[in-house]
């Protein structure tokens, strides 16, 4: 079960091993962004953890609809069935994308529950007493890449090889800043196609020791996550490509 327990926090879009950290004395950067169209995203997952090659599947709905979006991902293992099952929703303000909630039911744990309070000000944890004040642009462990996916929408000539964005992201339990950095223009085969890409790269905090998560955004469709690729210290690793676009039921 040692590769289980590697393999299946890890099949979260952009999962990471959050650390505590405080929130910024300002709020986050107020960038343009243009959200995408709705869709729905079939992945195939291909692993090696622990010596051990392993495979499945996940989908994800990404839905906006006016001022209201939802971002709802789920992940199925070989004779498992569904080992993971997450959800965002909120609102779209002036910063983008504006979490209400964010939850997550993982294989063998309990349900988490993420709450962006907005009358108070608040952001909330079941599974810790550890809150942060909302000051503006936070995220969520799911809607983060999708905000980063909204503001390179926006301005696609300032989002080129070598600019850093940051975002302050909640976890199930605490939160931190995250930085996407945008690594290179690089060509990858799928079963799409071969696609020109723009190949970003999240990477932990020096003293965590957690995952690197690589991105791979396709400009021609929409800019969706076409490839996602979360390694692990040891080397082991788990990629997600996308086998399909289709539309996500409002």
């Amino acid at each position: 079960m040692k590769s289980l327990r590697i393999v299946l926090p890890a099949l979260l879009a952009c999962a990471l091993s959050l650390a505590a950290a405080q929130p910024p004395d300002a709020p986050m950067t107020k960038y343009k962004f243009n959200l995408p169209p709705s869709a729905e995203l079939s992945y195939a997952i291909t692993a090696q953890q622990s010596g051990l090659q392993l495979g499945g599947s996940a989908l994800v709905h990404w839905v906006v609809n006016g001022k209201k979006f939802s971002v709802a991902s789920e992940a199925r293992a070989m004779l498992l069935g569904k080992i993971l099952d997450s959800r965002s929703e909120g609102i779209v303000d002036d910063y983008g994308l504006a979490p209400l909630s964010f939850t997550e039911k993982r294989f063998r744990r309990d349900r988490t529950t993420t709450t962006f309070d907005r009358d108070a000000g608040t952001i909330r944890f079941t599974t810790s007493e550890q809150t942060y004040p909302l000051r503006g642009g936070e995220q969520d462990r799911n809607s983060a890449m999708w905000q980063l996916i909204a503001v390179a929408r926006a301005a696609p000539a300032k989002f080129k090889p070598g600019t850093e964005w940051t975002f302050f992201v909640a976890g199930q339990r605490d939160a931190e800043p995250w930085t996407f950095k945008v690594v290179e223009r690089e060509k990858i085969s799928t079963p799409l196609g071969e696609l020109n890409t723009l190949h970003v790269l999240k990477e932990p905090a020096a003293e965590s020791g957690g995952q690197h998560v690589d991105i791979w955004l396709s400009p021609q469709h929409e800019w969706y996550p076409v490839r996602l690729r979360y390694t692990e210290p040891d080397a082991d690793y788990i990629e997600q490509t996308l086998e399909k676009i289709g539309k996500s039921a409002s």
